[in-house]
């Protein structure tokens, strides 16, 4: 999501992906998760952000503000009240301090909702990419960690991590590329455990190599992509090229409303959330950020 073109069409890819997996939860992927993963050399970090420090490191993000697709809500800016290091109460489970990324409401002019969004400044082919997340409930929040493929999208691929939109219960993943980047066949949704829903710490991860893609959730498969699976419906090879690493919320949009029906007087977003947001409640925590190979 980046202001090069590329997430012009990701509102429709994302909704026609929530149509896709109530469908079909398994998506056409190799759903049999309990196989070994694919092995990757131990070791070798490539990019990674403890967030134990006092302020964002601006030398491994860029703070993106540019143009919002999707008919979000939010603007994105490079404000400290949307995006900081926070430690002490409010950074609770974290190893030593957590990136808050939070949605403000402004009833003063300008945009009604400000969010953050940061973007890895080191893009890598290959490798193991996890974060340790704690993300809001509430609907109409749209957090997400994802790898976005330098140039224009689709042709450069687009793998989603973990995107949640308010229902703690689960959270998706995804791939996009040419071919497969509208109604996207390559799609899962993960059921959390009830006890520990995705408003608790969880690590998610990726490992794309040249013949898979797989996902997991604390450790556990969920989902795997075959390179086979992909070239049933596009180019495989959009997703060998470079990427980089994306966290942010969004709030509302189309995807939201695809899930909670909301379409006035705020696409996918109810009024009710608006107090919560206020009082600053809608944030998410991001312990730290790897990436291996």
């Amino acid at each position: 999501m980046s202001a090069r073109r590329s997430i012009l069409l990701h509102g429709c890819a994302i909704l026609a992906m929530f149509a896709a997996v109530a469908c079909n939860p398994g998506g056409a992927g190799s759903s049999d998760a309990s196989g070994d993963e694919p092995s990757v050399a131990a070791g070798a970090r490539i990019f990674a952000d403890e967030f134990s420090g006092t302020s964002i490191d601006r030398s491994k993000w860029a703070v993106y503000t540019g143009t919002v697709y999707n008919d979000e809500l939010q603007a994105y800016v490079d404000n400290a009240d949307n995006l900081y290091i926070a430690h002490g109460d409010e950074a609770a489970g974290a190893t030593d301090g957590a990136l808050v990324i939070r949605a403000r409401l402004h009833e003063d002019g300008g945009p009604r909702f400000t969010s953050g969004r940061l973007h890895g400044r080191v893009p890598f082919s290959y490798g193991t990419a996890t974060a340790r997340m704690k993300l809001p409930a509430g609907a109409g929040l749209w957090p997400a960690f994802w790898l976005l493929g330098e140039g224009a999208w689709p042709d450069h691929g687009e793998i989603d991590i973990m995107e949640n939109v308010g229902d703690p219960s689960w959270v998706s993943v995804a791939l996009h590329g040419p071919g497969y980047s509208g109604n996207t066949p390559l799609v899962h949704r993960d059921t959390l455990p009830v006890s520990h829903d995705a408003t608790g710490w969880h690590e998610y991860a990726v490992t794309w190599t040249a013949d898979s893609i797989a996902f997991r959730v604390d450790g556990r498969p969920v989902y795997r992509v075959m390179r086979a699976d992909v070239a049933q419906y596009g180019p495989a090879a959009a997703l060998d090229s470079a990427k980089y690493v994306v966290v942010n919320l969004a709030i509302g949009g189309v995807y939201p409303a695809a899930v909670n029906g909301v379409r006035e007087p705020m696409l996918g977003l109810p009024e009710s959330m608006l107090p919560r947001i206020r009082d600053g409640e809608a944030k998410v925590l991001v312990d730290w950020v790897r990436v291996t190979r």
